[in-house]
């Protein structure tokens, strides 16, 4: 890399450090992308200082003052908008005629100058101070006045005491006097607090036999808060209840509200629902930041994908779904997506189930199902509003989708979610909704599918350092990639290892040939190939980088991923021909149970299959195309014979080049090579080089299959005779679809 290129990667508290002669401990260079609060704590924690003591270095640096924010006057704050000091995490000092003082920790940002200028009529003055005092100082004065509909939840002392006083009041009854009780309030005021202090998206509160539990969703993964007595349990319900306008006196039936919170001058949004159980009743509360909407550039999109998504979003007509589980993010990547197209220069129409956020620029329509306000009557009415993009928060049935692909065709974009394992899975979705094949063809542009995974805490990951625990080399076998670094827990991150997460996804842009193979009535399976042929990365690929560049742990991917892979057809889509196929995330043991004819395990297909002593040939009326597998991975092995065997292949095994060099010695009469390359003994470049230095093997087709990394590797091993090249873990519609290929080009 050229010292330019490797300067434009560079964090610029790096320069400030390495010119303060601080030595980081753990030698971690800092995320160039990083934003102002994660990279000050990542680099104090680095070299041992407190954030003070580093705004103290980069004033120096920057030949700048450090800040006295308990200092700043309040005729200063009015100079500054809040808009533009949290745009720039800045905090306006103090002024006189011709300047204003104000508090930075990124002296680098260029635009501070022309915004502070424009929008005080003064020459700025920059002084540094760390991000998150700024971002205290900003919350507390512009801190803005509560409405009548908003709570306040600062009072959060004495929590023991409150439960105290709950534990023995009576069981069931509570009246909405009770519910304004002090203790009621404040225990409230505790969970809801501690939610937000946490980073939760929901706040789970549900009963037991002997007491509540209070859980908390953060970052996708529930944990355990609190418990609290039953009493307790039902006089918070009622209390939260209270706070959404829901009838309190009304258990047996499920209830939805919201209300509006204040934790430490900033404002929430609650999404309330109620749902009665054999015990009590048991509440979720979904937690939205007002503003929380972003740009797609904010988000964390791979570069390619994100060029993708802003192509598909560049068409004036057709259907541009985002599919994925509930909580995978899809509502934030399209009211994302709706920020970059609100350039008011487009009338911008949604309906919504609820409105989550509240956009400038655009109209949003909620639904109520109630008073008939359904999303395909409210989509109706909509295209008598003079729309140019419509935003359908779901496409649930079948009057919503064929009005969609109505307002598609007259030149309308639909943005809609739908409920889909991967991207492909929307085409079924969508035929499943009553659509037939040629309006889906006519209408669909792409598809982007997503989930979330969690990223790795900076303040306490560690480099992979050493050998990989047993856990660890499993899922490398699995997954196909070495990870780089390793979660380990510490108090900011609740010990989990992970804060905040970003998202994998998999971006179909439908080209003529999908659009005609749609059309003509090709599966699933044949779908996904062509996709996956044109370019598209799967989820699981997607994931899979994430890993191979430190941002998440294979553990995660695990878990997010699963056993399923996401480019594989769905089970409901898959073509009849193909029923059985194993997915090519799933446990490899399962796969090999799976992957055999007639429901058979793969270790009792091979024992049923005819085994010849090495040397000996079968006749050749009697033999099936034959693979010599060469591959010291036991399960690799397995795997790879089961898919064969299942497609009508007879197959040999060999653990290593030097015994595959001696198979083939003793009988080259073999249809096709699957050759390893990290192997004992021969590697399998060697077994290769073997291989076409030899007369009688030379015309063999080689399949180069591995789990080795590497831009270049590719490109070496085809020059050195290969006919393809497979990564590892299989994939197995297309391990088979490239097989065949490989036998076909060999027979022409």
């Amino acid at each position: 890399m050229s010292g330019a290129a490797e300067c434009l990667r560079r964090h610029w508290l790096t320069d400030v450090i390495e010119r303060a002669a601080l030595a980081p401990q753990d030698g971690a260079a800092i995320d160039a992308t990083a934003g102002p609060a994660d990279a000050w704590q990542f680099a104090a924690r680095a070299c041992g200082i407190t954030e003070d003591e580093l705004a103290t270095h980069v004033a120096a640096h920057f030949m700048l003052q450090v800040a006295t924010l308990a200092a700043a006057e309040p005729r200063a704050l009015r100079l500054l908008p809040e808009r533009v000091a949290r745009k720039h995490t800045i905090f306006p000092l103090r002024e006189n005629d011709r300047e204003l003082v104000v508090a930075t920790s990124n002296p680098t940002d260029l635009s501070i100058e022309n915004d502070v200028a424009f929008s005080s009529g003064r020459q700025p003055v920059l002084e540094i101070a760390p991000p998150g005092a700024i971002l205290d100082c900003i919350a507390s004065a512009y801190a803005p006045a509560p409405t009548d509909n908003t709570h306040i939840v600062d009072d959060c002392d004495d929590v023991a005491d409150a439960i105290k006083l709950l534990e023995n009041v009576g069981p069931v009854a509570v009246d909405a006097r009770e519910v304004e009780f002090a203790p009621v309030i404040k225990l409230t005021n505790v969970v809801l607090r501690a939610a937000i202090d946490e980073r939760a998206s929901d706040i789970h509160i549900e009963p037991g036999p002997l007491e509540g539990v209070v859980r908390f969703r953060v970052d996708g993964v529930l944990h355990n808060y609190m418990k609290m007595p039953l009493p307790a349990h039902n006089r918070v319900i009622s209390r939260i209840k209270i706070m959404g306008k829901l009838d309190i006196a009304d258990r047996l039936r499920p209830q939805d509200g919201r209300a509006s919170i204040s934790v430490a001058g900033r404002s929430y949004d609650l999404r309330i629902s109620s749902v009665p159980t054999r015990i009590a009743e048991k509440v979720v509360i979904r937690i939205l930041g007002q503003g929380g909407s972003t740009k797609l550039s904010d988000i964390d999109i791979p570069a390619d994908q994100l060029s993708a998504i802003r192509s598909l979003l560049s068409h004036r007509n057709g259907i541009v779904p985002v599919t994925g589980p509930t909580g995978s993010g899809k509502t934030t990547t399209l009211y994302a997506a709706l920020r970059e197209l609100a350039t008011g220069e487009e009338n911008i129409m949604t309906v919504e189930d609820p409105v989550e956020y509240e956009l400038a620029g655009i109209t949003q329509i909620q639904v109520e199902s109630k008073r008939g306000l359904t999303f395909a009557a409210a989509l109706r009415s909509l295209l008598r509003q003079d729309p140019d993009i419509i935003l359908v928060g779901e496409i649930r049935d079948a009057e919503t989708a064929n009005i969609a692909a109505q307002a598609s065709m007259t030149g309308h974009l639909v943005l809609a979610t739908l409920h889909t394992n991967n991207a492909i899975g929307a085409v079924q979705r969508l035929m499943d909704l009553g659509l037939d094949r040629a309006s889906i063809a006519a209408t669909l542009r792409g598809v982007v599918a997503q989930r979330l995974v969690r990223k790795l805490c900076l303040h306490c990951a560690e480099k992979m350092n050493g050998e990989l625990n047993a856990g660890e080399r499993r899922l490398a076998s699995q997954f196909g990639v070495v990870p780089t670094m390793r979660a380990v827990g510490c108090a900011r991150c609740l010990k989990s290892g992970y804060m905040g997460r970003v998202p994998v996804m998999e971006v179909l842009t439908l080209n003529p040939t999908l659009t005609s193979m749609i059309s003509s009535g090709a599966s699933m399976d044949q779908l996904q190939l062509a996709a996956v042929g044109g370019g598209m990365r799967s989820v699981r690929d997607t994931s899979i980088q994430r890993v191979a560049t430190g941002q998440t742990t294979l553990e995660e991917l695990e878990r997010v991923v699963g056993t399923r892979t996401d480019s594989s057809p769905t089970a409901e889509a898959a073509h009849e021909e193909n029923a059985g196929m194993p997915s090519a995330a799933a446990p490899l043991e399962t796969m090999i149970v799976t992957a055999t004819p007639g429901g058979a395990p793969a270790d009792e297909a091979a024992a049923a299959t005819p085994r010849l002593p090495l040397g000996e040939v079968a006749p050749a009326a009697a033999r099936l195309p034959r693979i010599l597998i060469v591959e010291d991975e036991k399960v690799n092995r397995k795997v790879a014979r089961a898919l064969l065997q299942k497609n009508g292949f007879d197959v040999v095994e060999c653990e290593d080049g030097q015994q595959g060099i001696e198979q083939l010695q003793a009988d080259p009469d073999f249809s096709l090579v699957l050759l390893d390359l990290d192997m004992p003994r021969v590697d399998g470049r060697t077994m290769l080089r073997w291989v076409r230095a030899t007369p009688a093997t030379r015309p063999l087709p080689v399949v180069i299959f591995t789990a080795s990394q590497g831009e270049t590797l590719e490109a070496e091993v085809m020059d050195e005779g290969a006919d393809d090249y497979i990564r590892k873990p299989l994939d197995p519609p297309r391990f088979i679809a490239r097989i065949r290929a490989t036998l076909r080009r060999a027979a022409a």
